[in-house]
């Protein structure tokens, strides 16, 4: 079955801008939300589906690798390692590209790359490569640094043939050459705060090597995140906007109380210094920004609305 397109996914163009595809990820994400949908495995698949996509096209980097080498983007290093040695032919993501290694098409190219040029002659013992996997987290989370356990796929050497990829000359049955099979391994990852979606963790494997994170965050009810920055409405009545008073403001760490200045308009932006997400350089944290929204009376007395339309005769 063919990969699916990351653009489809996200029903942009090839050469949608940024924002657009972040607008399209938001719109996405919060109609396909777990939380919106619950018991809907439909749903929650395509919510995967979505981020997975995102997760690469927010990357300008990955999003290069993407549309020149389409579903193989991630062995892109190869690929062009292997270019470098002779020329490659094929067509992936709607882009065109070559490759020849003794008369090999794609599927030897990447039967090469991962199980050593030649089928069957003599393999190298791999060497440890990179591991990345997802991980979802909530606003919360990544304004806190969160640890979580993961189950990641760990290539060991093989037992069988010692990491040769032989046995008695002829190719081992076990790892098929590769000198290395597939273990699961658990191990404790420790994300700090300030992760952002999109980002690229680096973790200790524990024996593993290398092993990368690929961070995805869900949207919040509550606060819109731009950068370290949070945004967020507050509610205010009508009578304290024009006659001064308090609001308390929801933050990720409990609330607040801010004073609302006499004659506040609706639409003002109050600026919390320090209450946003913390740098992940560890440097101080952005700022919350808190929008007032001025809400009416639903109903009045007989007086209230004597008052009112003595205050519209005054002309005030």
């Amino acid at each position: 079955m063919p990969a699916k397109d990351f653009y489809q996914i996200l029903g942009v163009k090839r050469d949608a801008p940024a924002k657009e595809i972040r607008q399209a990820y938001r719109r996405l994400a919060r109609k396909l939300h777990p939380d919106v949908n619950p018991s809907d495995k439909a749903a929650e698949a395509r919510f995967k589906e979505v981020n997975a996509a995102y997760e690469v096209l927010s990357d300008p980097e990955k999003r290069k690798k993407y549309d020149r080498y389409g579903e193989h983007w991630e062995h892109a290093d190869q690929i062009e390692a292997a270019q470098r040695q002779g020329s490659f032919r094929g067509q992936t993501g709607g882009r065109s590209f070559s490759f020849d290694a003794d008369g090999e098409g794609l599927g030897g190219l990447f039967d090469s790359l991962f199980r050593g040029f030649g089928g069957a002659r003599r393999a190298t013992r791999p060497r440890a490569q990179a591991v990345e996997a997802p991980v979802e987290l909530t606003l919360e989370e990544a304004y806190q640094g969160v640890t979580r356990s993961l189950q990641l796929q760990s290539p060991e050497p093989c037992a069988t043939c010692s990491g040769s990829g032989q046995i008695a000359g002829a190719v081992c049955h076990i790892c098929q050459g590769q000198g290395a099979v597939v273990r699961p391994r658990r191990i404790e990852a420790k994300i700090p705060a300030g992760v952002h979606d999109g980002s690229r963790v680096h973790i200790g494997g524990g024996g593993l090597g290398d092993v990368y994170l690929r961070v995805s965050v869900r949207p919040h009810e509550r606060f819109e995140r731009r950068g370290a920055d949070l945004h967020t409405d507050v509610t205010v009545p009508l009578l304290d906007a024009v006659l001064g008073g308090e609001a308390k403001v929801p933050t990720l760490k409990g609330q607040v109380v801010l004073t609302i200045p006499r004659l506040t308009q609706n639409g003002k932006v109050f600026r919390l210094a320090g209450l946003g997400m913390p740098h992940l350089n560890g440097n101080g944290s952005g700022n919350l920004y808190a929008r007032v929204k001025v809400t009416l009376p639903e109903k009045m007395s007989e007086r209230e609305q004597k008052l009112f339309e003595e205050l519209r005769g005054s002309g005030a």
